[in-house]
Order: C-alpha cells, then sequence, then structure tokens
C-alpha cells in the first residue's frame, strides 16, 4: 500500500510533459529569433528570414521552445512565433505529381529544402501548394511530418 501511495505521489508531482517531445511546428513570420537558451535574456544566435518553415519541437521551458531545422540548427524560440506545422521540406529534388500515385502526369520537379505548404496527407502522399503549382509528393521524401 506504501508504494502504491508513493507511485501516485510521484505521478501527481513529477514533471512530467511528454507533449513537449518531438512535435513539428512551423515559423509563423518572415523574421523569427533564434537564442541559445529559453529566455530573451540569452544573445540571438541567428535569425531565420523564412515564414512556414518547418521546424521540430525537441524540448520546451516556459514560453520557449527547443527547435531543430532539417539542416540540424538548434536553438530556442519564442512560442509566439511558431504554429502549428503547414509546410513540408523536400530531402531530395522529388516529383510533383497530379494524383497521389507514380502513375499520374508529372507536373513539376521540386528541389530539395524548397518549403512546400500543406493542403492534406494520407497513408503515402501529400497534396501540396508551391507558388503557381498543386499536386501530390510523397511522404517519405520529406521532412516535417510526425
Amino acid at each position: 500500500m506504501k508504494k502504491l501511495y508513493l507511485l501516485i505521489l510521484f505521478l501527481i508531482f513529477s514533471p512530467l510533459d511528454i507533449s513537449a517531445d518531438e512535435i513539428f511546428l512551423s515559423l509563423k513570420k518572415n523574421k523569427v529569433n533564434v537564442r541559445y537558451g529559453p529566455g530573451f535574456e540569452y544573445p540571438i544566435k541567428y535569425i531565420y528570414k523564412k515564414i512556414d518553415l518547418p521546424v521540430k519541437q525537441i524540448d520546451k521551458k516556459e514560453n520557449f521552445r527547443r527547435i531543430i531545422d532539417h539542416k540540424n540548427n538548434r536553438g530556442w524560440i519564442h512560442v509566439s512565433q511558431l504554429k502549428k506545422v503547414n509546410s513540408i521540406i523536400p530531402k531530395t529534388d522529388t516529383i510533383l505529381f497530379k494524383k497521389p500515385t507514380n502513375f499520374s502526369k508529372p507536373l513539376a520537379k521540386i528541389k530539395k529544402g524548397r518549403i512546400l505548404l500543406l493542403q492534406s496527407c494520407n497513408n503515402k502522399w501529400c497534396k501540396v501548394k508551391s507558388h503557381n503549382f498543386k499536386g501530390w509528393v510523397k511522404i517519405e521524401d520529406t521532412w516535417g511530418l510526425n
């Protein structure tokens, strides 16, 4: 009985925040400061200048999120500069198809690293928009989805 009581106390008072681990977000603005630590008192490490860039949250502390991008850059961003993921990035040059199948008409060649805005996804494909093009890319060829 004593062990059960201790276990319940541990679960209530321990900082178990599983939601902080490994979720994708996107940058909300065209200019986002990335800091060395989780606070405004920490110096700026670098500045992103790409709205909708997907980043992976790997930790959180109060109103700051520790992130990593597709090039392995890391740092801390204030939560007000982030939004729910709405974009992905191709890991390699890939083809944008008219329909979610390899046998569909190819619409465009998408370069590695280009930001693609998500419209919808199924098990293997995502419908995306890139400037004047709308079509489907394979999920396995992209970075930015859970």
